[in-house]
């Protein structure tokens, strides 16, 4: 299975630093690729699939990290692990209410917009900005 096959929505490519906590390690790692369902966190010491935890990822233009809810969905270990598809874990979003899953949509397709421009965010999303569908 490809990592395209693997997940639900159309990612981006941007770099973000990720903060997490897994029994009482502090990890700081980076994501290359964010979409409305989930992330991608670059790490050659993934958790668990199934793994549920809460992370922080660092985005600029806003003052505080965007904490969130994830759960491991799948790994690629450092064995497994080539140029084109690096160690790490696939993450999907997980939220307490549809208010916060509204709340996270708007940030991840404003940041896409701020950095892929409006063209290519359309693009990914599969929709015009700013229309409401989704």
């Amino acid at each position: 299975m490809t990592e395209a096959d693997r997940r639900s929505a159309q990612r981006a490519a941007i770099e973000l630093s990720v903060e997490y906590k897994r029994l009482n390690t502090f990890f700081a790692d980076y994501t290359r690729n964010i979409s409305k369902g989930g992330t991608f966190i670059r790490t050659d010491r993934p958790l668990a699939i199934g793994t549920e935890f809460v992370f922080a990822l660092s985005i600029r233009n806003l003052a505080e990290p965007l904490r969130l809810r994830g759960r491991v969905k799948w790994i690629v270990t450092t064995a497994e692990a080539t140029e084109s598809a690096p160690a790490g874990m696939g993450i999907e979003f997980q939220y307490a209410s549809e208010a916060e899953r509204a709340a996270t949509d708007a940030v991840v397709e404003q940041l896409m917009m701020s950095e892929l421009g409006e063209t290519l965010a359309s693009k990914l999303l599969g929709r015009k900005l700013g229309d409401g569908s989704r």
